[in-house]
């Protein structure tokens, strides 16, 4: 078994569990990080070419997230961590309760603080580690009816930058994924124009597939990444240009 441990958070579908297949591949023991899924994160476990398993990890749980992390360097040493859980409650700025916009930054934004900073004390000791943020392109540029959604995502960017300048000198690297519309169960709640709309705003005028942000994702998180740090990588069709 290998002793390079990542984790992935929201890990049991789309870009989540593409990126725990991809990591599996290039060698890490792949903990998939969920929240309330626990069948679907151990068939992502299950069909990993690798070392790869299901772990609870609920990133608005301080607690949960501790243990997640402890439970990682009991098998080796946390190299990787991927904050990819998030969600969408998009609507306009008059119809969004103060509620529904705390639950998106509490797990979109806080849930990233909570999980990297736990993993940064592991990280802090072996002078290496990778930490990965799935952020949006609409955090760049906006859209009508995800203020919330935006706000957490570029709170996410601001975020990784911040800590890409406090760790660079420990051998640790912050970057950030941005990808376009990806077609995930998420996004498939959309209705069929809304969801039109936003591909149409990409110039290659198609969905981003997960296996691409897995793809951004994986570089990042490999050693041939070691001098990109504080980095947004556009995983879009164009649609941020």
């Amino acid at each position: 078994m290998s002793d390079r441990i990542a984790i992935v958070s929201g890990g049991s579908g789309g870009i989540g569990a593409a990126t725990c297949h991809a990591l599996a591949q290039d060698s890490f023991r792949v903990l998939v990080g969920y929240g309330a899924n626990a069948d679907a994160a151990a068939q992502v476990a299950d069909g990993a070419a690798g070392e790869a398993e299901p772990v609870h990890l609920d990133v608005t749980d301080e607690g949960s997230v501790t243990a997640a992390v402890e439970h990682a360097t009991g098998l080796g040493t946390l190299a990787v961590v991927v904050n990819n859980a998030g969600v969408a409650d998009d609507d306009l700025l008059m119809r969004l309760d103060p509620a529904r916009f705390d639950r998106t930054v509490e797990v979109n934004l806080r849930g990233a603080y909570l999980l990297s900073r736990a993993a940064l004390r592991p990280m802090l000791r072996a002078r290496h580690g990778r930490i990965v943020s799935v952020a949006s392109v609409v955090a760049l540029r906006g859209n009508a009816g995800q203020t919330a959604y935006a706000a957490s995502k570029a709170g996410l960017i601001g975020f990784t930058k911040s800590l890409a300048r406090e760790v660079a000198r420990k051998g640790i690297t912050a970057n950030v994924v941005a990808p376009g519309f990806v077609t995930t169960a998420m996004t498939d709640q959309l209705g069929d124009d809304a969801r039109q709309a936003l591909i149409d705003q990409a110039p290659s005028g198609r969905p981003v597939a997960a296996d691409e942000v897995a793809g951004a994702i994986r570089y990042l998180a490999s050693d041939a990444a070691g001098s990109t740090t504080g980095a947004v990588l556009p995983v879009d069709g164009g649609a941020g240009i």
